[in-house]
This record gives C-alpha cells, structure tokens and sequence, in this order.
C-alpha cells in the first residue's frame, strides 16, 4: 500500500517559488556556469532549502524552464479563443521572440548539465508546441495565413527568428522590421495587416 503523498506546507510553497524565481534570473543571466549559491542568496535561502526541493542543478533547471514554457502555454490557451486569430497568431509569435534569450540560456545551461530537457521541461516544451499548432490552424481557417504552412515550418521560423534575436542582440525596432518581413512571408495572398503595431 503506497503512502499518500502530503501537501507541501505554505512555508515550503513559498520557498520553492522563491527558488525558482531566483533559479530563472540566475541561471538566465549566467548560464549552467552560475551557482545554486548564488540562488540561494537570491531567494534568501540556505543552500539546504536548495537541494531540499532540488537535489540537482539539473532538476532545479528542469523545473525553472518548465516553469517558463508552461507560462507561454498559459499565454496561448488565453489566444485560442480569440475574435482575431492571425493577431492572435503572430502577436504570440512576436512575444516568444521577445522572450526568447533567457529561455534560450537556461535551455543550454540544462543541455550542458543534464544532456537536454528532461521531465518538465519537455513535456512543457511538446506542450507549447502544440498551443502553436491550434493558434496556427485557427490563422489559416480565417484566410490569415497560407494553408500550406505547416507547424513544422513554422516553428522553424520561429526558432530561427528567436535564435537571430538572442546572437545578433536586436534593437526592438529591427526585431520588429524582421518580424514584419516574416509574417508578410507566412500571410495568405490578400491578406494585409500593419505587423509594426506588435
């Protein structure tokens, strides 16, 4: 018979929030170089705390990145139901351009510690993907986008786009000239929008 499992105390909850708060700004500006000290100072706890929730920096890198791409899965279930679903579409693509250097840094801080995502991060990232899918499909119902798009193709624009912005350090008004160039490339014939307003 399996022992139930007990709910963390609000104490814990509150430390294993402010410990990946600390993990993400972290590891997000210093990469897998940076230490579980340095999170703990932040977070204003022992490194104790650290290893209590996360035995491993991998698991705590895990955790944060997960924690982030299940903000962006979060952020394009609120898009699915909207009245405008290429502006739907392109504005999510937009902001996980923007968002994309520090989730680019944590992805390669857990690659370099752990081999590449595991567990939540995964999963959340195959999750993500999918929300893309449906906001995609939705575009192309609406005439917005040209049906011979597929997701594949796409998140290669998108990664590609997010990889230019985090190497090439885009001022926001080149990274908005860009994006215009890309959505013009991925809008259906007739299909007209002023991209510059994202």
């Amino acid at each position: 018979m399996s022992t139930p499992v007990r709910p963390q105390r609000a104490d814990a909850r509150t430390n294993r929030a402010r410990i990946l708060d600390a993990a993400e700004e972290v590891f997000g500006r210093g990469g897998a170089s940076a230490s579980t000290e340095d999170v703990a100072r932040l977070a204003g706890v022992g490194i104790a705390t650290v290893f209590r929730h996360f035995p491993t920096k991998a698991e705590l890198l895990d955790a944060v990145l997960g924690r982030r791409f299940g903000r962006l899965c979060e952020r394009a279930a609120e898009l699915a139901d909207s009245e405008d679903p290429a502006e739907a579409l392109f504005g999510l693509f937009a902001e996980l351009v923007t968002d994309a250097p520090g989730k680019i840094a944590l992805a390669e801080a857990l690659e370099e510690v752990s081999g590449g995502a595991t567990g939540t991060a995964e999963r959340t990232s195959a999750e993500l993907r999918d929300a893309v899918g449906v906001l995609l499909r939705r575009a192309q119902a609406a005439g917005a986008v040209r049906g011979d798009i597929e997701l594949p193709e796409f998140y290669a624009l998108l990664v590609g786009m997010s990889r230019a912005g985090m190497v090439a350090s885009l001022e926001p008004a080149v990274r908005a000239r860009a994006l215009g160039v890309v959505f013009d490339g991925l809008a259906a014939p007739g299909y007209r929008r002023r991209w510059n307003s994202m």
